[in-house]
């Protein structure tokens, strides 16, 4: 038998998918905790908290009692009610469950979506920045994301005249995040509607991820599923539940979609994993969400001493985010490029950033990603070593 292995030729698709460099990042800070450093994680957005105590515990039960087999593709029924009932109670919003479709996280409903609805050569309009996965979603499928610069003016986010203007006879729709990976800023709602309104003015399709929306701090929150039964919107049990491994997100389509959705769950996922549905359910109970509410309460604590801090650094935050765990900071002022002031912060001072470089060009060489979603004392350490780094920096100019 032969022991050379074929050259495989992969997929053309491919070439329009970039690295991840958060996790490139992440890779040179283990080498460094290898090394023996200390490091502080302020760069991939995973919350410090894990799953809370009720959840781990109906985790278990689940397993005791052998709820283990594969379970309806489009998640089972207990989930999507629970699910429909909290969008009555935070919304104030009646979402029928056979519109709710549980996934393996929020990953799996866009990638679902994409599929749904993406025609290869078409476009998908999204800010610039924006989550870079979301983009590569719409590459998966042979489309393209057509990233319009979004600055602070519109709070990183795009609006209906920026839709308008961008529109093109390639285009399918818009994909939109609120509160924003990562900005952590939201589309305000008549903004929100007005774009939900230029798109089905075109015929579009309009989704909105929502997986922060849940960590919003400063507005009563809304979901973009008021705004009619056509937007599609993507949620996620991993942050403002805090369950980021256990891969449990969902998504809620229009009624006429959801066999279509459910065809392409049946052959791409079988099913979300039957152990973390069913520790979903405790999600909802008013034990968990009072275990939440304080979670999130602490976020915004950490909000509102690293934002101010990281002025004080000499960083320019031109929009306080008003949701998810992260702050988008201008370094200009700093440093010539924000890929090599990240690398350099890491090498010197022990604490992981990330560069904009992953979220779109635009941004790419000016900001910074800060994610506080660690201890006020991973924090308060953090801006120490900071103060040092640029004082150090200072002082061999």
């Amino acid at each position: 038998m032969s022991s050379s292995h074929p050259d495989f030729q992969v997929a053309s698709r491919l070439a329009n998918i970039a690295p991840f460099h958060v996790m490139e990042l992440a890779k040179m800070a283990a080498d460094l905790e290898k090394q023996g450093r200390h490091i502080i994680h302020m760069g991939i957005g995973e919350p410090d908290f894990t799953a809370a105590p009720p959840v781990i515990e109906a985790a278990a039960r689940a397993m005791a009692d052998g709820k283990l087999q594969y379970t309806a593709a489009l998640g089972i029924p207990a989930l999507r009610e629970v699910i429909s009932a909290h969008y009555r109670r935070v919304y104030g919003l009646d979402i029928a469950p056979a519109r709710i479709i549980v996934t393996a996280g929020a990953s799996a409903a866009l990638l679902l979506t994409c599929a749904a609805l993406v025609e290869p050569g078409t476009e998908v309009l999204m800010p610039d920045p924006s989550y870079p996965c979301n983009r590569h979603f719409v590459a998966a499928f042979e489309g393209r994301a057509t990233m319009i610069p979004s600055g602070p003016e519109q709070r990183f986010q795009l609006s209906e005249s920026m839709v308008r203007e961008h529109w093109t006879a390639a285009t399918r729709g818009v994909l939109l995040a609120s509160p924003s990976n990562p900005t952590g800023t939201s589309i305000e709602h008549g903004e929100l509607a007005r774009i939900v309104a230029a798109v089905r003015e075109k015929g579009g399709f309009t989704i909105v991820d929502e997986i922060y929306q849940g960590l919003s701090y400063d507005a009563s929150p809304f979901s973009a599923l008021s705004l009619g039964e056509d937007v599609i919107v993507i949620n996620s049990f991993s942050k403002y539940f805090n369950m980021t491994g256990w891969r449990l997100g969902w998504l809620v389509a229009p009624e006429r979609l959801v066999p279509q959705f459910e065809k392409l769950a049946q052959n791409l996922f079988i099913c979300a994993s039957s152990i973390a549905q069913h520790a979903g359910l405790a999600c909802f109970t008013p034990e968990s969400i009072a275990i939440h509410e304080e979670r999130k309460a602490e976020f915004r604590r950490r909000r509102d001493y690293i934002v101010p801090a990281l002025r004080e650094l000499g960083f320019k935050v031109p929009v306080t985010p008003d949701g998810a765990f992260y702050v988008y900071a201008d370094c200009s002022e700093l440093a010539g490029d924000a890929d090599q002031l990240t690398i350099d912060i890491l090498n010197q001072a022990g604490v992981v950033l990330v560069p904009g470089l992953d979220f779109g060009p635009h941004t790419a060489r000016n900001y910074i990603r800060v994610s506080y979603a660690t201890s006020m004392e991973n924090l308060q350490e953090a801006v120490r070593r900071l103060r040092e780094y640029f004082s150090g920096k200072r002082n061999t100019q």
